[in-house]
């Protein structure tokens, strides 16, 4: 990421890490999200909203990294139905909240809101996501991220980008 190198891990830095991710997630550049991980990092999506075992629960999504390879080459070969075309997106990251800190590990809960647009449709979606940030050789990294949709154990249809 251009010019976020750190040596502190402060909520200003984070945020700026987490706006950043928001940008790169909305112009669909899912190559330059990748390596925003760290290693054993986990992307989840889980269906029960109050749920924090999620090994042993049914989730949207439960990506390590080799599974967060593999869906972004599902969505940049454009072979996936609900792939092509790929929906548009805005989203808007806010209410930052560190929930644990660490030396070198920060914990931040945010409100998202997403607006895709496909077909001429918009659509809006909302979650409270947790991000465990870690400072990697003076980098964020995302050590996980849980994104708890509103709606997760209702009716969700077919989405074509990441959260």
């Amino acid at each position: 990421m251009k010019d976020l190198a750190v040596t502190d891990l402060t909520l200003d830095a984070a945020i700026r890490f987490l706006w950043e991710e928001a940008d790169i997630l909305d112009r669909q550049d899912y190559q330059a999200w990748l390596p925003l991980w760290a290693e054993g990092g986990m992307y989840v999506i889980p269906i029960k909203p109050d749920t924090d075992d999620f090994a042993n629960n049914l989730n949207l999504i439960y990506d390590d990294a080799k599974m967060r390879k593999a869906r972004v080459d599902r969505l940049q070969a454009g072979f996936s139905i609900s792939a092509a075309p790929p929906a548009q997106s805005v989203r808007t990251v806010s209410r930052f909240v560190v929930t644990d800190q660490g030396e070198n590990s920060l914990t931040v809960r945010s409100a998202l809101h997403v607006i895709e647009d496909k077909f001429g449709r918009q659509r809006a979606f909302a979650a409270n996501v947790t991000h465990e940030l870690m400072l990697v050789d003076g980098e964020i990294r995302i050590a996980s991220k849980v994104v708890r949709l509103l709606n997760s154990d209702g009716v969700l249809t077919s989405v074509s980008y990441l959260f």
